[in-house]
């Protein structure tokens, strides 16, 4: 839908730059977006005219904390320029480290978990009132489930028979304390989102192909049923030092490992 590549490789390498430019953390749970963004931003997202225009499609970043993935979309899209990613987190900027509704692109303030999926559903509901075309998207994390705020805007979301809402839940296994079968047990995503009335598709949350598959397959379906798919990922994926270590979640990069993980990602 978009002429911007959205390549998984340049922009983890975005995601890096600005990491080591503003000497900040939340590294691997932005790697483990990068796919499902691509191909959200690639095929599947309407913006129409710019992130004003009111006939839009919306993407909620409701884990605000992977907001440098969605930075990295926007910089492809020529929304963000070089300037914001050498200065991000620098002093005047415009760019933090938490999703910011004051940047255009940004749907929610988000960053304070539990809350951006409720926004998503609201949005989602005010399209079906006004009979719109309107999809929105909106990305939590399976650390950020163990609110009770997610799934009381499930239950808002299957009551509303909200079909234009697709819930994706990054499924990367680990939260900024732990991992999250440990912190909180959530068993099976699936059944539990198939529970709550959803379509419900679970698969490899880096595989592009079958990512775009199923959102084509979940928007095709309006059959009254609100939309989720459980995308099982690595966190740091892309980065071999990073994958699967959450040491990394609040490590900042130095010269050397910001070097290391470049030349991972082949630059």
């Amino acid at each position: 839908m978009n002429s911007a590549v959205f390549d998984a490789k340049k922009l983890r390498k975005t995601v890096l730059d600005m990491a080591f430019n503003g000497s900040t953390v939340h590294i691997p749970c932005a790697f483990s977006l990068v796919e499902i963004l691509a191909v959200l931003y690639r095929n599947h997202l309407n913006l129409a005219s710019g992130p004003k225009d009111e006939n839009r499609d919306f993407l909620i970043l409701s884990k605000g904390h992977g907001v440098m993935a969605q930075y990295a979309c926007l910089f492809e899209l020529g929304w963000l320029t070089d300037s914001d990613v050498k200065k991000y987190f620098a002093d005047g900027t415009r760019l933090k480290g938490l999703s910011d509704s004051h940047v255009e692109g940004l749907e929610v303030t988000s960053g304070s978990l539990g809350h951006g999926l409720s926004v998503g559903a609201g949005i989602a509901l005010g399209c079906k009132l006004k009979k719109t075309n309107q999809q929105v998207y909106a990305i939590v994390g399976d650390g950020e489930s163990n609110e009770g705020s997610i799934w009381e805007a499930l239950l808002f979301a299957a009551h509303w028979k909200l079909d234009n809402l697709c819930v994706i839940i990054d499924a990367n296994g680990f939260q900024a304390m732990g991992p999250t079968n440990e912190v909180m047990h959530l068993s099976d995503l699936g059944k539990k989102m198939e529970a709550f009335d959803f379509d419900t598709i679970v698969l490899d949350g880096h595989d592009e192909a079958a990512l775009h598959a199923a959102f084509s397959e979940l928007k095709s379906k309006k059959n009254g049923r609100p939309k989720a798919v459980v995308a099982n990922t690595v966190k740091g994926k892309g980065v071999s030092f990073m994958e699967g270590n959450n040491v990394w979640h609040y490590t900042r990069l130095n010269p050397t490992t910001y070097q290391e993980a470049l030349k991972e990602l082949g630059f």
